[in-house]
């Protein structure tokens, strides 16, 4: 029997929104599929628990507290990788908030500003020092996380939703321009997900998660190492001719 070699095998790999949730259980998953982690994130505390974490299990992880809102954060983050790494193969673009479950004639200013200047200023910004890395060392591959809602319309989330379907414009465009450099760039777009936003706007709005379930073919809500296993293979060198895809990963909710 031929056994396979692990999926991210000596790559060198950085995660954004790596303190909780997608993101931390995507540094569990990249590290266990042979990836050096970078793990960037605005909570100190939880990012030097979850690198001590993989330390103890003999995986390569460090971390770099990040605001991707800030240019500069995001441009130390991928420097950490370069200069801990030399280099840097991939990046799972995962930092994100949801904002208010609010009907858009009512959401104030302030909860679409912060949405979006996280969601997509905050994606532009990632994109931008990750792909000078890539150009500088011969390509790579980059993952943005995306939603459902970034492919259809979620009632009393218009920032989000607005700020998720640019996440997909950002994706597409980039997949196109350095397709022939050697980057690829894919998207995931979860569904329900029990992350930090999710949990979040379930307690806040009972009975949406019944109701979200009734309406999912899978009739369930996705734990966090489910998207993160999606991102890993479309890091990978098994998924080398695949750019410019956005793939749902939400128990068939957007095609119910």
């Amino acid at each position: 029997m031929i056994k396979r070699s692990q999926l991210l095998q000596d790559k060198v790999i950085l995660i954004t929104g790596a303190s909780s949730g997608i993101g931390a259980a995507a540094a569990s998953v990249f590290a266990r599929e042979g990836a050096a982690v970078v793990l960037a994130a605005r909570r100190e505390e939880k990012l030097a628990a979850l690198v001590s974490a993989l330390g103890d299990k003999g995986h390569d992880a460090s971390y770099v507290v990040t605001d991707v809102t800030r240019a500069q954060d995001v441009r130390e983050a991928v420097g950490l990788a370069l200069e801990r790494h030399g280099r840097l193969d991939g990046a799972f673009n995962n930092a994100g908030i949801g904002g208010d479950r609010t009907p858009l004639h009512r959401m104030e200013d302030d909860v679409y500003d912060s949405v979006i200047d996280t969601n997509v200023r905050g994606m532009w910004n990632c994109l931008r020092a990750e792909i000078t890395a890539m150009l500088d060392g011969g390509g790579g591959a980059i993952v943005n996380n995306s939603s459902v809602g970034g492919l259809v319309a979620i009632p009393a989330a218009a920032p989000y939703v607005a700020s998720k379907h640019a996440v997909v414009g950002l994706t597409r465009a980039a997949a196109d321009e350095y397709a022939r450099q050697g980057i690829r760039v894919n998207s995931v777009a979860p569904g329900s997900t029990r992350s930090e936003i999710t949990v979040d706007w379930y307690e806040r709005n009972p009975g949406l998660e019944d109701a979200i379930h009734t309406i999912t073919p899978q009739g369930r809500t996705a734990a966090p190492e489910e998207i993160a296993e999606a991102a890993a293979w479309l890091l990978s060198d098994r998924a080398s001719y695949v750019t410019g895809a956005v793939v749902p990963v939400d128990g068939g909710f957007v095609n119910r």
